[in-house]
């Protein structure tokens, strides 16, 4: 796999120079905001710096929704909060979670959007690894800051009105990552409003993952999505821009060559009151 490192290659290579590890561990949910960092700050991979959903890796949230509940930085202060970390051009960086991998998958993305190619998800988590037997500390390093120049890949990401212009068109697939029973909208236990955009399929993110929380291969990832044309225009989507990366992930994975987030995802989508809102299945 291209994008997935293995608990046994993280281990070989734990003390390298160039490499930075992230802790993404964060917990969805009112009251469980600061979960991740004090599970960071009990036990984590040795060398790990942690970094937070709300606090680092999304900007805040608009007073009238629109960005969704996890909008985007902006690259420059993206750019400053890698570097702070000790993340630079050269680094190669490995991110981890304990949620399926969703959390660092969003570090993943947001480094690729960037232009930063040398970036992993550690498969199967931060769990995994302690139950292996392999180290964990609760030391907190200074990290040295390093120089981060961004090449921002604006053909990776996808805005309100993109979306918008697709609907009823052939022109792209949309994606919805998010589980079957919220995309149908028969619940919706974080917005303001359940179904799904118009004309978009569902494929639920954590069946990119086996029984035992591990990505599954290139082959199983591309029979999620089989009837996809591997070059075709598609449009990945979730509740937030954070369960969707994992998607993102396994297409690229797939061999899948022109995939974009909606990043605002649905809590943005539903923030304009014109936009149309669909239930059921399509």
């Amino acid at each position: 796999m291209n994008n997935i490192v293995s608990l046994k290659w993280l281990l070989a290579r734990l003390y390298e120079s160039d490499l930075v590890i992230v802790d993404c561990r964060f917990q969805m949910g009112k009251g469980q905001e600061n979960a991740g960092r004090e599970a960071y700050e009990a036990s984590h991979i040795p060398g790990a710096v942690y970094l937070d959903l709300e606090k680092d890796l999304s900007a805040p949230v608009e007073a009238d929704g629109h960005g969704g509940r996890h909008p985007l930085p902006d690259a420059a202060q993206l750019t400053g909060t890698f570097s702070r970390a000790g993340i630079g051009n050269a680094s190669r960086v490995v991110a981890y979670d304990d949620q399926g991998g969703a959390m660092a998958s969003r570090l993943w993305w947001l480094l690729k959007y960037l232009g930063h190619d040398q970036v992993y998800v550690l498969d199967q988590g931060f769990t995994a690894w302690r139950e292996a037997g392999y180290p964990v500390n609760a030391e907190q390093q200074v990290r040295i800051p390093a120089q981060f120049l961004a090449e921002v890949q604006h053909s990776m990401l996808a805005e309100v009105d993109d979306v918008r212009e697709l609907l009823g068109t052939d022109l792209a697939t949309l994606i919805d990552s998010r589980e079957p029973a919220r995309y149908r909208g028969e619940v919706e236990p974080l917005d303001k409003a359940a179904g799904h955009i118009p004309g978009a399929i569902n494929r639920f993110w954590k069946e990119a993952l086996d029984a035992q929380g591990a990505w599954r291969d290139a082959d199983a990832q591309a029979a999620r999505f089989d009837g996809l044309l591997q070059d075709a225009p598609l449009i990945v989507y979730c509740g937030s821009g954070v369960t969707a990366t994992p998607n993102v992930l396994a297409l690229q994975e797939a061999g899948y060559t022109n995939v974009r987030l909606y990043a605002g995802s649905w809590s943005d989508w539903i923030s304009y009151s014109d936009n149309e809102i669909a239930t059921g299945d399509e």
